[in-house]
């Protein structure tokens, strides 16, 4: 097994809080002894946002031209955004937004080549990056198209909780003709497979939120639970996923029924982050199951309101980094495992292991980012 592995870092938007919770990410202590950092962006804007950040001023970065040539102990920069690129903290500009869709496109090149391990990518203006020409809505819909994934899942993870949705970033208005009972099928698939192989969980439970109030009231207020969920639901027990449902959303966190399950299914955006933020904002992370690669992010946006002033809380990144390690590591355990039973019966061996806890950070409220 590999002892250090290489994490891949976009700097998301040069105006928002990225840079902040990366350098305050990676100037904990410990941190370079579990990870070769690769940061890809501007040298010029880290030291810019490193200057902000008294406690950070002797961090050692290393400047090179691809991760092929990550120096193990340094935190390492990517140049891949312009010099003349200008930093202007708080600010939504058009050369912010492309400096982060760069950033990615850059990132992306290197992990296709084999230089990443695991990819980690600091927070975009959906706005900002459409403005430039950037086609998709988020990191989501770009990477499951880039590394021909058939589908994806975003699924948003935290000590406890784990929520994936079957919509993402689409409007509110829409949820109703887009959601049925295929798809929900194969969300469902993507996390019995992900808390599986991702997340070292034996037959994992999962519990599927309805869309309407009090669940449709038995179709006086809306159908879907009857025609599309249910019938999701018991398809895909019948394919072998322990799914259960369809529970009203507002009585199944009143009653703190995510601790009976090891993930839940939401139906739409706000219906599964509402309840996750409220719970897990400070360590939350998004991750994307279903890809070939690791892929996680912070919970948090580009928070332009609190960009420079060096307030922005980096436990979500360092969470986010956490996560993807552990995740690594589990992928290769499990697909060792699953490549040759045999090893999961010779006592002592590596492969048989209890997975490692994932690692969220928690600490006292502060300022949030």
């Amino acid at each position: 097994m590999k002892q250090k592995i290489v994490i891949g870092i976009t700097q998301g938007d040069t105006n928002g809080i990225g840079y902040e919770v990366i350098i305050k990410a990676l100037s904990n202590a410990g941190m370079l002894d579990l990870f070769t950092p690769v940061v890809y962006g501007s040298s010029k804007a880290f030291g810019y946002y490193k200057k902000l950040i008294p406690e950070t001023e002797n961090i050692n970065t290393n400047v090179i031209a691809s991760a092929k040539d990550a120096h193990p102990k340094r935190v390492n920069i990517v140049n891949c955004v312009s010099d003349h690129s200008p930093v202007e903290p708080g600010v939504l500009t058009a050369d912010g937004a492309k400096a982060a869709v760069d950033a990615l496109y850059a990132a992306v090149e290197d992990m296709k080549a084999g230089y990443l391990d695991v990819l980690v990518t600091a927070r975009f203006n959906k706005k900002g990056v459409v403005e430039e020409n950037f086609k998709f809505a988020g990191h989501t819909g770009y990477l499951i198209e880039t590394f021909g994934a058939t589908d994806g899942l975003m699924f948003m993870c935290s000590e406890g909780l784990r929520i994936g949705l079957v919509t993402e970033h689409i409007p509110l208005s829409k949820v109703s003709s887009v959601i049925n009972k295929d798809l929900i099928v194969s969300k469902l698939e993507i996390m019995k497979n992900s808390l599986e192989r991702d997340f070292n969980i034996v037959k994992p439970k999962i519990a599927v939120l309805g869309l309407n109030p009090h669940g449709g009231d038995d179709g006086l207020i809306g159908e879907e639970e009857i025609s599309i969920i249910g019938p999701a639901v018991k398809e895909a027990r019948a394919e072998g996923i322990e799914a259960y449902g369809p529970y009203p959303p507002d009585g199944f966190f009143a009653a703190a029924m995510q601790s009976k399950f090891d993930a839940i299914l939401a139906m739409y955006h706000d219906q599964g982050l509402i309840p996750f933020k409220t719970i897990s904002f400070d360590s939350g992370v998004n991750f994307t199951a279903g890809l070939p690669i690791v892929r996680t992010s912070p919970d948090h946006g580009t928070a332009f309101d609190i960009a420079g002033l060096s307030k922005a809380n980096p436990r979500s990144m360092m969470s986010a980094i956490y996560l993807a390690i552990d995740i690594y590591r589990n992928r290769e355990r499990y697909d060792r495992i699953h490549s040759d039973p045999l090893t999961a019966q010779i006592p002592g061996q590596d492969e048989i292991k209890p997975a490692p806890e994932r690692r969220f950070v928690k600490f006292d409220t502060e300022e949030n980012a």
